[in-house]
């Protein structure tokens, strides 16, 4: 069944403040869940809401934290996000980013003490929509070898890149640097998919092609050392920059759910502004658009974050197609906080 945007915004937020989360969280995890599911990017929507209560139960996630920023410089700032939800760090930081590079050109904040913030390419989009470029990283829990390694080195530390163009539609590139994410693991493994060779290794360096299995061994970087590489990348500036937790030191929102991840990241926003006028740099990003679609023989080639804003506009016309897993478990939280569904009593 499909769902009213405003309907999943309405549920998730008060399932969230009937558990005790502060407003200001609530909304800041809602929007973010509810982009995702509406861009297509189910893996980071509502299907994490029952695992984000329970770290907020068991004390992992903070439900009403005290985030704070500290200079560092004119345009460079770290926040200690108090163990919030990585959902709201992040935004707190983006926003902050993208003030800082109104003033001076650039923005830059490295975030401390967080937790999983999700989608990368949420907080692109944030910033595009403000006319920044951005580039947006966050270090994870590891699953990772490095080249010809059998244990976990590093997590999947994805990272996400955005521009903004003249129909709203920002280039949004998301990705994580081992050769599948988390998150698809899960979904192959319900969806009873294999893997090809390359994407994780047991402990003889043995591939596995079972999804239910991958968790039990180590991911593998994707394209080898280039992807182990940017993997690094992110752990410097994510994490080591800006003293959060690195590797080892972090937690898992699975398995130490009290324990809070200690999660780092970093956004960097870049004011378009600065270089030229907007209206310059749209035509520059549509000469850029229309070189790559003309790439394919019937002009069918797109830009990284078209698919999701495909995505998102047949959700906005159609409602959003949550898998029925996820429905019920957001239908079952409702039930235990005593929270309305709509969409149940439409179906009365």
């Amino acid at each position: 069944m499909r769902i009213h945007p405003a309907d999943l915004i309405r549920v998730t937020k008060s399932v969230l403040t009937e558990a005790g989360v502060s407003q200001a969280q609530a909304q800041s995890v809602t929007e973010n869940l509810v982009w995702c599911d509406m861009a297509g990017r189910r893996n980071h929507g509502v299907e994490r809401l029952p695992i984000l209560l329970k770290q907020v139960e068991a004390g992992g996630i903070k439900a009403a934290p005290s985030p704070a920023f500290h200079r560092v410089s004119p345009c460079a700032e770290r926040l200690d996000a108090d163990r919030a939800f990585g959902h709201h760090a992040s935004r707190l930081a983006t926003d902050r980013a993208c003030a800082l590079a109104s003033e001076q050109g650039i923005g830059v904040v490295g975030v401390t003490n967080s937790n999983f913030f999700g989608a990368g390419a949420y907080y692109a989009d944030l910033a595009a929509q403000q006319d920044m470029v951005s580039l947006v990283l966050s270090n994870s829990f590891p699953k990772v070898a490095a080249p010809g390694g059998i244990r976990a080195a590093l997590g999947t530390n994805p990272f996400a890149f955005g521009a903004p163009r003249r129909d709203g539609h920002s280039i949004l590139v998301d990705m994580s640097t081992a050769a599948v994410a988390g998150s698809t693991v899960r979904e192959k493994a319900a969806k009873g998919e294999q893997f090809e060779p390359g994407v994780a290794v047991d402990s003889d360096g043995a591939p596995i092609l079972d999804p239910a299995k991958v968790m039990s061994g180590t991911l593998l970087p994707a394209a080898g050392g280039k992807g182990f590489g940017l993997a690094v990348m992110v752990e410097i500036l994510a994490a080591v920059l800006t003293g959060a937790g690195i590797t080892r030191e972090l937690g898992s929102m699975y398995k130490d759910i009290g324990k809070g991840g200690n999660n780092g990241h970093f956004f960097m926003a870049l004011d378009v502004s600065r270089w030229m006028a907007m209206d310059d740099f749209h035509a520059r990003m549509d000469l850029l658009a229309a070189s790559v679609a003309d790439s394919a023989p019937d002009g069918g080639s797109r830009l990284p974050g078209e698919a999701r804003w495909s995505a998102y506009a047949d959700s906005q016309a159609n409602g959003i197609a949550l898998e029925v897993t996820t429905r019920q478990s957001l239908e079952a939280l409702a039930a235990e906080s005593d929270v309305a569904v709509p969409w149940l009593a439409e179906r009365r």
